[in-house]
């Protein structure tokens, strides 16, 4: 640790940049009428860190990924699948059952096709690796009270069952079927693994149908209430299905819309192609299973010459924040500013299928690793921070401004532990009192820019930083300013 004593006049300039940051509380301009009056000290400490294996995280995210890789860097093998409710409009209705020009020989509602599609924005890896995934009709709903965490599988828990609608589907990402015209026009084209669903469907009471779109328009003209919203519809018609890989690698899709399709024709007078959409969308559930090497991941948490970020549900990093160090001898001083510095160590592997670095980190205390995602807590900037990669003069780091409010935060609460109990530092539930982890994240933010949602990152993502025990790169620093007003 090293301590040096200024003059608050000779520190101003410096305050006062400091004082941009949204994070330091405007200390530059609330020191500037008293600089005379005031001393300040500034320090640095080294900040101790470790790998942390994850074997699970919280898994509702809006994008759903589907597919097989193996991480060229460490050769973990990344397995994808994951499980899509389709949600209905208020009130939603089909053209009048008389209006239906899709009949069967005995003159019943039919629907001449049926299908899902899995859109997709961006994906990893090769598009043109063959891959095949088996699409299962879900047996009952997900909860929506449920937590589901990423190691959810949905087969092993009873919601899928071999008596419900099973369809395979071979697929490479770059669909060979779509022309290159029609791929290259992005206002009408959006990349997407397209499931049929036109084959015999035998519902859970026994009856046939000749496709599954069958089964959803016979459903609606049976029970309009049952498409009057989205629960009563996932509910009473369609639970959801689940997307899991059988075989292939090299590809992983990010699936950002999950759509049923259903096509029929009408007449209103003169015969119309009808289209029913049922869309998956953030106000119904979806869920990622992440299948990860176990063993693989749990050599590189040991490699102590580093420290490793890996999404999804992979490594995450601890750190001992020195907060008795920091406050010793400056008990009633003002912690003003406590910047830490998390540096990079570039991959070994630079290759055309590097994984992407992680670009926001998220700081909170380690007690608080599933409670902050399970409460939909934000970002307070009092016991957690964010960091983005690539912010300005990050030079190759990421940089948490000011976490002086989680160092208070930490030696308070031990403080009042202490008082109350002298053997609180021995209690098995506070040995992690001034711990915190770092942990890939995906953050939303409103029109005024405030974040207003914190999830999980699911992408595919990996950095190692440095730290770890037998560290050959330097070490973390965490650099803070106090101040105390003169006596």
């Amino acid at each position: 640790m090293k301590i040096k004593f200024l003059t608050a006049a000779a520190l101003l300039a410096g305050w006062m940049f400091a004082a941009c940051d949204d994070t330091t509380d405007s200390i530059g301009t609330s020191l500037t009428d008293t600089s005379d009056l005031l001393d300040v000290a500034t320090a640095t400490f080294n900040v101790s860190s470790r790998s942390l294996v994850v074997d699970s995280v919280l898994s509702r995210n809006t994008t759903g990924y589907l597919g097989k890789i193996r991480d060229p860097e460490s050769g973990n093998y990344i397995t994808g699948d994951f499980m899509a409710q389709f949600g209905t409009l208020e009130n939603y209705t089909l053209p009048d059952k008389d209006s239906i020009v899709s009949l069967d020989d005995a003159g019943n509602v039919i629907a001449d096709s049926c299908h899902i599609r899995l859109y997709y924005t961006s994906f990893y890896g090769d598009s043109l690796a063959t891959m095949n995934l088996t699409a299962h009709e879900m047996a009952m709903p997900m909860s929506e009270e449920r937590k589901y965490y990423s190691n959810f599988d949905p087969q092993e828990e009873g919601y899928v069952t071999d008596n419900g609608l099973k369809v395979n589907k071979t697929y490479t990402l770059a669909d060979l079927t779509i022309s290159d015209e029609e791929r290259a026009d992005e206002s009408s084209y959006t990349p997407n693994i397209k499931i049929n669903l036109n084959g015999e469907y035998t519902d859970s009471e026994g009856n046939k149908y000749n496709n599954y779109g069958t089964y959803i328009m016979r459903k609606f003209y049976e029970n309009p209430s049952y498409f009057k919203n989205s629960y009563n519809f996932i509910h009473n018609v369609c639970p959801g299905f689940y997307f899991k890989v059988n075989d292939g690698l090299g590809s992983m899709a990010y699936v950002t819309v999950s759509q049923l399709n259903v096509y029929f024709r009408y007449n209103a007078d003169s015969t119309f192609v009808g289209t029913s959409t049922f869309s998956g969308t953030e106000e119904v559930l979806q869920t990622t299973n992440i299948v990860n090497d176990g063993e693989t991941l749990d050599a590189l948490a040991a490699d102590n010459s580093c420290t490793y970020l890996k999404t999804p549900s992979g490594i995450f990093t601890v750190l001992d924040l020195p907060v008795d160090e920091v406050k010793m001898g400056h008990e009633n001083d003002t912690l003003n500013t406590a910047k830490l510095v998390l540096p990079r160590i570039n991959n070994d592997y630079q290759g055309e299928y590097s994984l992407n670095v992680p670009s926001t980190l998220l700081m909170i205390p380690l007690d608080s690793l599933y409670s902050f995602f399970e409460n939909e807590n934000v970002v307070d900037y009092q016991k957690s921070f964010i960091a983005t990669y690539g912010a300005e003069s990050s030079y190759n780091s990421y940089i948490f401004n000011n976490i002086s409010g989680m160092i208070t935060y930490m030696y308070n609460n031990k403080q009042a532990g202490l008082a109350s109990n002298p053997n609180w530092l021995s209690d098995e539930k506070n040995k992690n009192w001034n711990k915190v982890v770092i942990i890939p994240v995906t953050v939303t933010q409103n029109s005024s820019g405030q974040i207003v949602k914190v999830v999980h990152d699911m992408s595919l993502t990996s950095t190692r930083l440095v730290g770890g025990s037998e560290s050959s790169n330097g070490d973390i620093k965490l650099n803070v300013v106090y101040s105390k007003f003169r006596h």
